[in-house]
């Protein structure tokens, strides 16, 4: 601590560097650190969160592991029971962390009513034609 102490005293009496511009460099790499580090943190946190909100019973999901299931049971607010293959005999307690993607069962009465609040449009194919309506 007493060599930076001198460096800055030398360097403060010599006139090349002063305390604002310390500072400054200071302020200005806290910044740095906060955009590239904190905040895309924070925001894959909020996404993990939604995630773990949105669960229910019934929602394809598949765990950090790889493997994919379907939530047969909620047992608290951390741990859920998902079920694996298609045996019935493969049902595992987990918590919720372990989940790295959800996928809703399809609903036709949903979809109903969505598709017939809007009218409908033309499709665009790939490459911006309009398909036909058959």
């Amino acid at each position: 601590m007493n060599l930076f102490s001198a460096v800055l005293t030398e360097a403060a009496a010599a006139g090349t560097l002063t305390l604002p511009v310390i500072l400054g460099y200071v302020v200005i790499f806290g910044a740095l650190m906060y955009f590239m580090i904190v905040r895309p943190q924070k925001k894959q946190q909020k996404q993990q969160d939604e995630l773990m909100n949105s669960l229910e019973i019934g929602d394809s999901v598949c765990t950090t592991g790889g493997f994919y299931g379907v939530v047969i049971d909620k047992v608290d607010e951390n741990v859920i029971i998902v079920e694996f293959g298609s045996n019935k005999n493969c049902r595992i307690p987990m918590k919720k962390t372990a989940i790295v993607e959800v996928e809703k069962p399809y609903d036709p009465n949903k979809a109903a009513k969505e598709t017939s609040a809007t009218p409908e449009e033309p499709k665009k194919s790939l490459f911006g034609k309009k398909d036909e309506l058959k």
